[in-house]
């Protein structure tokens, strides 16, 4: 499939967005930077207009990295998170470290799903400094609801990169976790010098650091999967959001604890 979205010919373009057009009802090829593209691949990833996302500037509050549905979240309790309701499964497992995890106890998470159509460029929740990633190969089992529902400890056997964002704006590193899924099993992330791919055959820890501000793009990925993100107790997710909502890349997805949301 990734070697068929970037065949460049216009036939094969036209014909590969317009099957995909009829599968999805919310494919918004307005918003994107650039009006044509050379593959389906140049369409999965493209980059939007400038203030197509607008990201929220108060400090006191975590932007969402992405487009994405709302999944499970919560609170990280005895070292495990849900992916849906009745299947738990570890955060250390997740993590692919014990030691992580357990900074992680009474943390809050939350589950983000990118559909096939959506926008796949993530971005940092705020300003801080990302130090290091865990590159974990694995499966690409579909991240779907009925998937989440069959599947235990499915993204526990995705292939999955755990990136640490030390924030300006709270006590506890911030872990994003991108997972990959089905079709297009790859991963761009800005620092690394080769994609992480199924074929990449090098170290697992990777040396990343870098500073970032707000809404700054941290990678993509070459198709629709899922981020789950690991805000610290100091957090708690924001009440106006349900699971089954849709949020773009800078809304607000946590809120500092005690300090009273801001009135239009």
């Amino acid at each position: 499939m990734g070697r068929f979205s970037r065949i460049e010919n216009p036939l094969v373009r036209w014909l590969s967005i317009g099957v995909w057009r009829l599968f999805v009802d919310d494919l918004r090829l307005e918003e994107a930077r650039k009006p044509e593209f050379r593959s389906l691949h140049d369409c999965f990833i493209r980059e939007l207009k400038p203030g197509a996302r607008p990201v929220d500037d108060d400090p006191d509050l975590l932007a969402s990295p992405c487009d994405a549905v709302v999944g499970e979240h919560g609170t990280v309790e005895d070292g495990q998170v849900l992916q849906a309701k009745g299947y738990p499964y570890s955060v250390a497992e997740l993590l692919g470290s014990q030691s992580d995890a357990a900074r992680l106890e009474g943390a809050c998470y939350v589950t983000l799903r990118l559909k096939s159509s959506m926008y796949h460029r993530f971005h940092a929740p705020c300003a801080g400094r990302v130090r290091g990633l865990r590159y974990i190969s694995g499966d690409t089992w579909n991240v779907n609801p009925i998937a989440l529902r069959r599947i235990e400890r499915l993204f526990c056997k995705n292939e999955r990169a755990v990136m640490t964002l030390e924030p300006g704006c709270g006590d506890t590193p911030l872990i994003l976790v991108p997972v990959a899924a089905i079709l297009v099993a790859s991963m761009r992330i800005h620092g690394l010098d080769r994609p992480l791919t199924l074929e990449y055959d090098g170290p697992n820890e990777l040396a990343l650091d870098r500073d970032v501000e707000k809404g700054d793009e941290l990678g993509y990925f070459e198709h629709g999967s899922t981020i789950i993100v690991f805000a610290g107790p100091e957090f708690r997710f924001d009440a106006a959001l349900t699971a089954g909502d849709v949020i773009r890349m800078g809304g607000p997805l946590f809120r500092r604890r005690n300090v009273p949301e801001k009135k239009e």
